[in-house]
């Protein structure tokens, strides 16, 4: 059951990736802006759609979930609320169809494409509605994870208050580490794992002491201290800031970037590392699961001991543990990836954010969206903890989105599954408080002005980063190769116009 919890905050950041879903999508086609009821009251009428992982359910289970939140939100907020589930691999492109081809969606999400939902206007300003129609959350947030959802000083969005902060981590096999007596609390870095590498190998001859986390990710970008992408990401980086410097740099030209493509080079000179890391198919999970592999690194946002618990079904039941080996950062894009819009086509925006208020602030609200009805699609355990009733799963019972749960309002007022640490859960808040936060919060970057330049680079990137980041081509060369290439393809025009609009953005933020 932990497991189920964990994945859905992790697919957050996959989704964008290309996931895909079983189901019904598309785009309401009953709701109108205000509907009367029985008791002659009139009520503002909204659609609220939402990417679901799970199955979309019938229209008239549908209905019943509508219902019970609609006699909480009648006598609230004076709103009626038409709920729009849609699979998450048609989601983006569904809403944008529906919003351009005039359906009524007065709420929808942005999953990764923060930016293109406000230059394309399909987001409402929602800058001086937020202190009458959202005041709870507002205060909720506070003012450095909503700037995350600010462009040019407008409030275009709500983040999804999940656990931010990723923190790196060696994801590994704790009956192999325990069998050669390897400590891996001593590796507190990445440069400490070769020793780990070496004894594996010695030991296991046919074992693959290192796997990539996924197609061409080795895990070392993931070790870099306090990078923020600045709307890109650690897949593409096209400028970054690192630290508390404000001057967008070259992570390529870095001595750390240089260290660590050598220190790969030399895994993979000396076998430590999977030979065609830079381009198998194979996902970390997949590999762990053949049960000749040791580790890997990737990024997460939870306790180490939670984390390894709720990998250990994912790679076939092997016994995992995990270790951190750098601090949690928030950059913009940890914040803005999964937020809440109203749309600008909203006849009711006020009804619309002031139901958006409720998924962040009211239990009811947000577990009915999630878990469905109680007794029917799940059931109290006891007074923390909720499970499936006996003999159903996520796919039988008639309705539920759980496998949302990290992209839907508040994640902390959701019932824990049975089997989730509530101490990893006030853990996991703590650290959206306590992270390393960007200096640049809030900053997003306007590609539109250097496209030419952002495909260009992109290619060349893709070209590159793979095997230096696997250690599958030498850096001596290639990574000379690949700076002036980079720049051939425009680079400095890109660094150029991230500097410029940061610097603006200093100025109108200080």
């Amino acid at each position: 059951m932990r497991l189920k919890r964990v994945l859905a905050a992790c697919l957050v950041t996959s989704m964008i990736f290309g996931l895909t879903a079983c189901g019904k999508s598309g785009t309401s086609d009953k709701a109108d802006s205000s509907t009367t009821k029985g008791d002659n009251k009139s009520y503002d009428k909204i659609v609220y759609s939402y990417a679901t992982f799970n199955n979309i359910p019938e229209a008239s289970v549908l209905d019943t979930v509508e219902e019970a939140i609609n006699e909480i939100t009648r006598e609230k907020i004076g709103v009626e609320v038409e709920l729009l589930p849609i699979a998450i691999a048609d989601y983006t492109s569904n809403v944008a169809l529906g919003l351009q081809g005039g359906d009524q969606i007065d709420c929808f999400q942005t999953l990764g494409n923060f930016n293109v939902a406000v230059s394309s206007n399909m987001a409402y300003d929602l800058t001086s509605l937020m202190d009458t129609c959202a005041p709870e959350t507002k205060e909720l947030l506070g003012e450095n994870f909503l700037a995350a959802c600010k462009k040019d000083g407008k409030q275009y969005a709500i983040p999804t208050y999940k656990p931010y902060a990723l923190t790196p981590m060696i994801i590994y096999r704790q009956d192999i580490a325990d069998e050669l007596s390897i400590d891996m609390n001593t590796v507190k870095s990445i440069y400490d794992l070769t020793p780990v590498l070496e004894q594996v190998k010695e030991a296991y001859p046919n074992m693959t002491p290192l796997i990539p986390c996924q197609t061409g990710d080795s895990g070392m970008g993931r070790t870099i201290a306090q990078v923020d992408y600045l709307t890109d990401d650690l897949f593409s980086p096209k400028g970054v800031l690192i630290g508390d410097d404000m001057n967008v740099t070259d992570l390529y030209s870095t001595e750390e970037f240089s260290k660590l493509c050598d220190l790969t080079r030399s895994w993979y000179n000396d076998g430590l590392i999977m030979k065609d890391a830079a381009t198998t198919t194979s996902t970390a999970t997949e590999l762990m699961s053949s049960g000749n592999s040791f580790c890997y690194i990737a990024s997460y946002s939870y306790p180490t001991e939670d984390t390894a618990a709720s990998l250990e079904g994912q790679c076939g039941n092997v016994d995992l543990g995990a270790v951190q080996i750098g601090d949690a950062y928030l950059a913009t894009d940890s914040i803005c990836a999964v937020s809440w819009m109203v749309s600008s086509t909203s006849k009711k925006p006020e009804a619309a954010l002031k139901f958006l208020n409720l998924t962040f602030t009211d239990k009811d609200i947000i577990n009915l969206l999630i878990y469905g009805i109680e007794g029917r699609d799940y059931v109290k355990v006891d007074n923390d903890y909720v499970a499936y009733p006996e003999g159903q799963s996520a796919a039988t019972v008639p309705y539920t989105a759980q496998l949302s749960c990290g992209t839907l309002g508040n994640f902390f007022l959701m019932y824990p599954m049975v089997g989730t640490n509530l101490e990893s859960l006030a853990w996991e808040e703590e650290q959206n408080v306590k992270a390393k936060t960007s200096p640049a919060m809030g900053f997003l970057f306007d590609s539109s002005s250097v496209k030419t330049e952002y495909t260009a680079v992109s290619n060349v990137i893709n070209q590159y980063l793979p095997g230096l980041s696997c250690g599958s081509v030498d850096p001596a060369t290639a990574l000379p190769e690949f700076i002036n290439k980079l720049n051939a393809a425009g680079y400095d025009k890109i660094l150029a116009a991230k500097q410029t609009q940061l610097d603006e953005w200093i100025k109108n933020n200080k």
